[in-house]
């Protein structure tokens, strides 16, 4: 079992604040990179459902992303971003259909409820064993254990990485973790 780097909620607003402040807008050569990386990923593990996101201003843009994976046959989800406390839930998406407005900037497709078989999880910040830190309202730590037979798949720039993340009980590492630059594989320790 991975080591967890001893946590707190200063911590953790700490190293947001510092990742979100040195934010840089993501150019068009690495989003797109990011996406190919990501489609060769799903593409090997076939999943029926793919969870992505609706970009927030900053973040890598997977609008081309799903796109492409709804071409290709297979079903996307969009988180929609329940009142705080709650887990998300993941609405069908399909091309052109009309968007919803959410909460906090976020928008979701008004489709049917569906389970995912791939999450995929933005970052704000990452680490190589597979921690991840999120904007903060803890939206995913309260939806990923939902969905057990899910795979989980982190997605952020490299720019976003740090040597080690503060981790708690509640938070779970991602076993790969995709970026403009490479696929990271998480090994258990």
């Amino acid at each position: 079992m991975a080591q967890r780097v001893p946590s707190s909620d200063q911590d953790k607003k700490a190293i947001r604040q510092d990742v979100l402040a040195s934010r840089r807008p993501v150019l068009p050569r690495q989003n797109r990179q990011l996406v190919a990386n990501l489609l060769g990923v799903i593409h090997q593990r076939r999943p029926s459902v793919v969870a992505a996101t609706w970009p927030l201003p900053g973040e890598v843009d997977l609008r081309p992303f799903c796109r492409q994976l709804a071409r290709a046959g297979y079903q996307i989800v969009l988180p929609e971003t329940t009142p705080r406390g709650q887990p998300l839930v993941f609405r069908e998406w399909r091309d052109g259909a009309p968007m919803k407005k959410g909460r906090i900037g976020t928008c979701h497709s008004a489709g049917a409820r569906k389970a995912p078989d791939v999450i995929l999880v933005p970052l704000v910040a990452f680490d190589r064993k597979g921690g991840r830190l999120g904007y903060g309202g803890g939206y995913y730590d309260r939806t990923l254990p939902l969905y057990p037979q899910a795979e989980l798949i982190g997605y952020g720039l490299a720019a976003q990485e740090r040597d080690a993340l503060p981790m708690d009980e509640h938070d779970q590492r991602l076993p790969v973790i995709v970026t403009e630059r490479e696929i990271i594989h998480v090994e258990d320790e």
